[in-house]
């Protein structure tokens, strides 16, 4: 597991967004996280599974850009980011295992056979009654 070093990671101070009043006019506390992929310390292969994400918060030149603006604090906020980034890496870091395609084994087939027959025996007597 990779961690995010937060020095990698620019942080700009921007203006929340929404409901809040005069703080929200006065006061800058959502935060813009930015992280450059290819610059940071990960592992190559995790940098190509980050980057082969298909996600409109990595930008062409391979930015991760994260906005927080839950919180009224810039401190909290840049901690969410923080969070919010690890998270991503964390994903990206998990391979998925390449599925071998496999064949039904002879007893699941004639289990699958013999059920057919049984219902289709059932339906046959569900016919008009001749007498």
């Amino acid at each position: 597991m990779a961690v995010i070093n937060p020095a990698e990671v620019t942080f700009s101070a921007i203006r929340a967004q929404g409901p809040g009043g005069q703080n929200v006019n006065k006061v800058s506390c959502a935060v813009h996280a930015r992280f450059d992929v290819a610059a940071s310390s990960l592992p190559a292969a995790l940098k190509e599974r980050l980057l082969a994400l298909r996600d409109s918060r990595i930008t062409q030149e391979g930015v991760i850009v994260l906005k927080a603006q839950q919180s009224r604090s810039l401190e909290q906020n840049k901690e969410d980011a923080l969070r919010r980034l690890q998270a991503m890496v964390d994903e990206a870091a998990v391979v998925q295992a390449i599925r071998r395609p496999t064949r039904p084994t002879r007893g699941s087939q004639l289990r699958r056979l013999d059920a057919k027959t049984r219902s289709s025996h059932t339906k046959s007597l569900r016919g008009k009654v001749s007498e």
